[in-house]
């Protein structure tokens, strides 16, 4: 068994709102998704890509044990299968496969042992959704509730020790039976008894809707996912957070899955694709609505593809994917994401809480600016810049340091001291697409 690196365990933090580590300390989730890393890479293309995000600033990485692009039946980049077979043809999660030098699961454990080496944690699904509810994918369906409490306990065993774990049940497929629900219900009390409850454990459903569809009321999931998914329109995930924010009883949430970059929209490239300020204004909107965090995703990184292809069976040219894993890890939003977690960082965020009531006659639609506000600190978020007006009075003080924040940049511009009282309307320095700001304001002064 492999020895990983310490990192401290995570926890909910007192509030029921926010992760923290296990010794206090606040903890903002910045994660990526890369559903098949553990299926397509080997140890050195993984220990590239780890060491990008980590520099980029992601301290979580999301990605799948049984992977959904014919994880069970498609080797990975060693030649390694992760169960054998029963009597019937079919894998069986009844026994995973160790056998032979450098094993599938061994190979998860030397990425999850890089990852912790670099600072971040690993939120790992056991399975994707279509090893029990095909829906639409490769499948096969192979798990029953009995062999999904024995497989979890399994995996529970093997990663008891592993602080630097989250466990992801689920894999984007609805829960449509009693079955359905009975097979993640197992799956979940079969890794709780295998690791002693040492983990974080949470669902991810299927597009556009919350984990709290589902599984709120559970007493295995300590948080909730979103995905906000990649569907066309306006980003108006903040109102899946906002609703995942009022439920009793109260669990932190955030976006897991929102639209990746230069993923076509509504899977369509005739529809064009989504750019970084998709990406960022997804990102703020759910932070400055009570998530605990954010998930950035890019589409050629999910699935680790090596060039442009017209699907996901990528084995033809095409515009769905449009450039290389490699390529991708440098795009404009990945690289942005950073300068959120600096921004929440930089505050006691898990004071912080929705502010909408702060805002006056707020713009709607494509303009709508989000709010969210702590002990010292309030943030605005403007998509297209232009103008806010705020109700002053609600933090201490009798005045405000307040400044403008680039998510771009991650810099502060036009600091100004201002009285802290009645309504007061300010003007991003610019605006339009892709000139989103953040109105910074602070009880006393902000170096």
């Amino acid at each position: 068994m492999t020895t990983y690196p310490h990192l401290p365990r995570l926890c909910i933090s007192d509030n029921q709102r926010f992760l923290v580590t296990e010794d206090g300390h606040p903890f903002f989730w910045l994660a990526d998704t890369a559903w098949e890393l553990l299926h397509q890479l080997n140890r050195e293309d993984t220990e590239y890509y780890l060491h990008i995000r980590a520099v980029q600033g992601f301290n979580v990485i999301q990605t799948v044990a049984l992977a959904e692009l014919d994880g069970l039946r498609t080797p990975n980049a060693y030649g390694r299968l992760p169960l054998l077979n029963d009597n019937s043809g079919l894998p069986d999660p009844l026994r995973p496969d160790l056998t032979g030098e450098y094993s599938y699961w061994q190979h998860v454990d030397e990425m999850i042992r890089l990852s912790a080496s670099l600072g971040m944690y690993t939120a790992l699904l056991p399975t994707w959704g279509d090893k029990f509810h095909k829906m639409w994918g490769k499948g096969p369906e192979i798990f029953t509730p009995n062999n999904a409490f024995e497989y979890g306990k399994w995996l529970g065993e093997r990663y008891r020790e592993t602080d630097s774990l989250i466990w992801v049940l689920g894999g984007d497929r609805p829960l449509q039976t009693r079955r359905h629900f009975e097979i993640i219900r197992q799956m979940a009390l079969g890794i709780r008894e295998g690791d002693g409850g040492r983990h974080l454990m949470t669902f991810h459903p299927k597009g556009g809707v919350s984990s709290s569809l589902y599984v709120h009321e559970e007493e295995w999931l300590d948080l909730n996912m979103v995905q906000s998914s990649h569907g066309a329109g306006v980003r108006d995930n903040y109102r899946l957070i906002q609703q995942d924010y009022h439920l009793r009883p109260i669990k932190p949430t955030l976006d897991a899955e929102p639209c990746y970059e230069d993923i076509p929209i509504d899977f369509e490239p005739e529809n064009g694709y989504f750019d970084e300020v998709d990406i960022r204004q997804a990102a703020y909107y759910a932070v400055f609505s009570g998530a605990a965090g954010h998930t950035y995703g890019h589409h050629s990184v999910w699935a680790l593809a090596d060039g442009l292809y017209s699907s996901v069976a990528m084995d033809q040219p095409g515009a769905f994917f449009i450039m290389s894993w490699q390529d991708a890890l440098q795009r404009p939003g990945a690289r942005q994401m950073q300068h959120l977690r600096h921004l929440m960082e930089s505050v006691d965020h898990t004071t912080g809480q929705p502010a909408q009531e702060l805002l006056q006659d707020p713009l709607t639609g494509a303009n709508t600016p989000v709010a969210t506000r702590g002990k010292n600190y309030i943030f605005i978020y403007c998509p297209q810049g232009l103008y806010v007006k705020v109700r002053l009075g609600e933090l201490p003080g009798t005045e405000l340091t307040a400044s403008w924040y680039c998510p771009r940049t991650g810099q502060h511009t036009g600091q100004l001291r201002i009285p802290n009282t009645g309504t007061r309307r300010f003007t991003a320095p610019s605006s339009g697409r892709g000139r989103d700001w953040v109105l910074c304001l602070y009880s006393g002064s902000k170096e």
